[in-house]
């Protein structure tokens, strides 16, 4: 079976074809750095690492260009609350958003543009939507025309006249329909600016991602990929800016589902969001990539510790294999190919969840192989695992994580000791031996280890 996916512009699982084969060309929208990146952030990216990890196993050669928003209202607002140049807030988080993905075995984009590198293009851009009769400018602002494109709203699977406005209406700076969306901000005074045709001002966040992603992957390209949070009004207006223009964009749109924090997505704008930095404190970074891999990228995912200490469990059951297999046959290249079923649950959408049943039914398998010293096996399994692992990011000895063996086994260690204290603390507690329990508490805290007591019992973490 071919690889298929669900195209969002259709509603439909589709066999992927792409336009100019071996070449693959993706776009996804990047970060607005206004802010470190969380774990919702963290899952988008994820997300599409493993979609080019795939498409590359199979044999395609992958451009890849994710953008960076290094404007926007946000931003300028910080700055100016901190004074500072509102370049340094987007640098800072640039650095910080880096580090982060390093941190969880991204591989980087063949191309990772700046929205204000490209101010040319989106000036291009704008002249041919005015030329085109689909934009106009209006006190120095220039607006997209929705209804001069009929096909307006076919992506969300909206109708125009039951759609609601997306963004406030400037009176000295009139639409025409008030469903029009802004293209260009005309300047306002402290705030950056860029000399056009139509007055100095600064771009629409919808209007950079069609300008760069025609600049790097052409004016029809085969993927655009985001969370399922941008299908309105962002992509729609990508879509319609690009279609307005002449091009033919986007072959096939992609889009992963939310990570919740209770009933409600996680977001910077919602206040709501855990750090990828926090949590690195609790669970190594491929632990929390195993965590993000495992679910179907279309689902919801829940954040719970409960069930990031289930992810981190299941690794470390693979890991263990992994780590006593090579023990016993060497250290075993990964299989050049991966087995039937792991292929067909990649191709089947990436289907991660069937793809990691793959990945447990063959270290089960090798830790039987183990049990009896059957070594040929326990190579097969070795290899199989590594392949199956290294397609989703999470190899325990490719060199994004071999170099922090030692560190898991030393973590494994001192698990094993934290638990071994806090099961005499609460001994001590039930036998109401309040300053033992203290004790072994402060020798903790003493020890950078923070103990947090819930109604499920304690848990603890690295402060």
């Amino acid at each position: 079976m071919s690889l298929r996916l669900y195209d969002t512009g259709t509603r439909s699982v589709r066999a992927f074809e792409p336009l100019n084969p071996p070449t693959v060309t993706l776009y996804l929208c990047g970060d607005t750095v206004y802010a470190p990146p969380h774990i919702g952030h963290a899952r988008n990216k994820v997300t599409f690492d493993v979609l080019a990890r795939w498409l590359e196993f199979s044999g395609y050669d992958v451009v890849f260009a994710r953008n960076i928003t290094d404007i926007d209202d946000k931003i300028i607002r910080l700055a100016a609350e901190e004074g500072v140049p509102w370049w340094r807030v987007g640098q800072r988080n640039i650095d910080a958003m880096r580090r982060a993905y390093d941190l969880l075995g991204l591989r980087a984009p063949t191309v990772e543009p700046l929205a204000t590198g490209h101010i040319t293009q989106m000036i291009e851009l704008m002249q041919r939507l005015i030329d085109n009769g689909h934009a106009y400018a209006s006190g120095g602002d220039v607006y997209f025309d929705v209804r001069s494109l009929p096909e307006y709203g076919g992506l969300s699977g909206q109708r125009l006249d039951e759609m609601s406005e997306t963004e406030k209406t400037d009176p000295e700076r009139p639409k025409r329909n008030p469903l029009d969306f802004t293209l260009w901000k005309g300047s306002r005074p402290g705030e950056p600016a860029w000399p056009t045709p139509w007055g100095p001002g600064r771009p629409g966040w919808h209007l950079e991602c069609s300008a760069m992603v025609t600049t790097y992957l052409g004016p029809e390209f085969d993927i655009h990929g985001g969370g399922n949070d941008l299908i309105f009004p962002h992509h729609e207006n990508e879509l319609a800016q690009s279609r307005g223009a002449g091009d033919g964009f986007a072959r096939y749109w992609l889009h992963n589902g939310m990570l919740n924090l209770g009933a409600r997505k996680m977001s910077k704008s919602l206040g709501n969001t855990i750090l990828l930095t926090e949590l690195a404190k609790r669970w190594r970074p491929v632990e929390l990539r195993y965590y993000l891999v495992a679910p179907h990228y279309r689902s919801t995912v829940s954040y719970t510790e409960d069930l990031l200490d289930e992810a981190a469990a299941a690794y470390r059951r693979v890991e263990g294999f992994v780590t006593r297999a090579g023990e016993l046959v060497g250290i075993l290249p990964p299989a050049a190919d991966v087995p039937a079923e792991f292929r067909a649950a990649m191709d089947d959408d990436l289907g991660t969840p069937q793809a990691m049943a793959a990945v447990h039914a063959a270290v089960r398998a090798g830790n039987e192989a183990l049990a009896d010293g059957d070594k040929e096996n326990v190579g097969k399994a070795l290899g199989d695992v590594r392949a199956m692992l290294g397609v989703l990011g999470l190899d325990p000895l490719a060199e994004t994580w071999a170099s922090s063996g030692d560190d898991a086994k030393t973590r494994e260690a001192l698990g094993r000791l934290v638990e071994v204290t806090l099961e005499q603390r609460q001994q001590a507690r039930a036998r109401k031996d309040f300053q033992t329990a203290d004790a072994l508490r402060d020798g903790l805290s003493s020890a950078g280890i923070v103990v947090e007591d819930t109604p499920s019992g304690p848990r603890w973490s690295l402060g």
